[in-house]
């Protein structure tokens, strides 16, 4: 999609802390391997979680059945609304600002804009969804949610404002989006207990 609002200077935002963290990255050469893979991975965590949070709630009933089933929707949610936000911020990764930065992941084209970070943004709605389904887990993905922020600015992906930005928004649409649809779903999903489907949304 094509950005309708003038340039987002990202660079003027906390540019000099975007640096600060790079440096941080340059002195830091043994966490480079981990946290290159965990920026790329972590989705998947995310993804495992969801597995895990449906599999337990088959054995807490309806309400914490749909919640689970809600978490998804809520990701897709807070993803589409993100792609959203970044049609009308075009801000230029800082990579292209600063040629010289520590860049451990590649550069994505100039126009692949950076505001919001889309894996801050999905992360937050799936941590803020898990929280619902049931706190241990929610917890657990908050930090993993965390540690995947600081990753997006530490492998030179993104400023800090668009992983602060983005598990922000994220954390906000996907707890609507979650409530809503977990709300909507408990009709459906006690209507499935009774249908040889189940297994699926219930134990025993």
């Amino acid at each position: 999609m094509t950005a309708v609002l003038a340039a987002l200077d990202g660079a003027s935002i906390d540019g000099s802390l975007y640096l600060d963290v790079n440096d941080f990255a340059r002195d830091t050469g043994w966490l480079h391997g981990f946290m290159t893979a965990f920026t790329d991975i972590g989705l998947g965590i995310f993804a495992l979680l969801m597995v895990v949070a449906w599999w337990r709630a088959r054995r807490r009933g309806p309400a914490a059945m749909a919640a689970a089933l809600a978490v998804p929707v809520a990701t897709v949610a807070a993803y589409i609304v993100s792609d959203l936000v970044k049609a009308v911020f075009d801000e230029t990764r800082p990579c292209h600002v600063y040629p010289r930065a520590l860049v451990l992941d590649g550069c994505d084209p100039v126009n692949d804009y950076a505001f919001p970070s889309n894996h801050s943004v999905i992360v937050a709605a799936a941590a803020v969804g898990l929280f619902l389904v049931e706190k241990r887990w929610g917890i657990v993905a908050a930090v993993v949610a965390l540690v995947l922020g600081f990753s997006r600015v530490y492998v030179g992906a993104h400023y800090p404002h668009d992983v602060l930005a983005g598990l922000v928004g994220g954390a906000i649409v996907g707890l609507v989006v979650a409530l809503v649809v977990a709300r909507l779903l408990r009709p459906a999903v006690r209507g499935l207990t009774r249908t040889p489907l189940r297994p699926l949304v219930a134990a025993g």
